[in-house]
């Protein structure tokens, strides 16, 4: 019996990255995915792949029309809703403080807030009616420290974290749970800026990855999956208002190899003896 046998979700960017290695695991794990993305090619063929366990709806995460229209599908054609995994995103708008326009300042907040916002909101009914359910949003370790990515994504991905806190505390009388997974250097398009072009650019971004932080290697999609897996499972049913940073260690500190050389140094210790 697989993880998530028997459950119901939705990804939001499903169809590639993260979200794509998501849906896939759930659906291995025994799942039934409503994938969330306005990829609708890659989305559409996603969905054709995976056969009955899967169904896609085009969904630009700012709509809250089209937020509605996946969870309402997910519930539609199979019954219920146990997970909603908030994922979709994007880098957002780069530049100094000064120098950044206040359009796209708004537009990263509509995608990477609002968009969780509107994911919660549509979830969160019919998970307390049943009285159980898992919501599940991407944060980052740029929302938990600083120096990580853009200003405007930092603050973005600092109150999808808050907002996950506050709502658990709402929801959990309803026995649902609301957590957020922090990625760090995560292998994906989007980290390589290659969202619609040929995967073989993310393979350019990994040897750098790789040197960020304890685990020496890049981040990949699954690793975040895996963490997305166990929390739309039953083996979290007590874990709910936390955010786990998936990193391979790296806000933890500094790697050892990058440590002054004090601390990597044997030095015995002088034992005192008194004269």
């Amino acid at each position: 019996m697989g993880e998530l046998n028997g459950k119901v979700a939705v990804i939001t960017g499903g169809a590639s990255g993260i979200g794509e290695r998501s849906v896939r695991l759930f659906v291995e794990e025994g799942a039934r995915v409503v994938i969330a993305d306005m990829q609708e090619e890659r989305g559409q063929a996603l969905a054709r792949e995976l056969g009955d366990s899967a169904a896609f709806a085009l969904v630009e995460v700012r709509n809250e029309e089209q937020v509605k229209a996946a969870v309402d599908l997910a519930v539609q054609r199979w019954g219920r809703l146990d997970c909603i995994f908030n994922n979709a995103g994007f880098g957002g708008v780069l530049g100094p403080i000064a120098e950044i326009p206040v359009d796209e300042f708004d537009m990263t907040f509509d995608v990477l807030v609002r968009g969780v916002f509107l994911g919660i909101k549509h979830a969160a009914p019919i998970m307390t009616r049943q009285g159980s359910g898992s919501i599940i949003n991407t944060g980052s370790i740029a929302g938990l420290r600083a120096g990580y990515s853009p200003h405007p994504y930092a603050a973005a991905k600092a109150a999808v974290i808050h907002l996950t806190k506050s709502v658990a505390m709402e929801l959990g009388e309803h026995n649902v749970r609301v957590n957020a997974i922090c990625p760090g250097f995560i292998a994906t398009p989007l980290a390589a800026n290659t969202v619609g072009r040929s995967d073989e650019l993310v393979e350019r971004v990994k040897p750098g990855f790789a040197k960020a932080q304890a685990i020496p290697r890049a981040g990949e999609p699954d690793d975040i999956a895996q963490m997305a897996c166990w929390l739309a499972g039953d083996r979290s049913t007590f874990v709910t208002g936390q955010h786990f940073a998936v990193d391979g260690g790296l806000i933890t500190g500094l790697k050892w190899a990058d440590q002054p050389a004090f601390q990597k140094s044997y030095h015995p210790i002088k034992v005192y003896r008194p004269q």
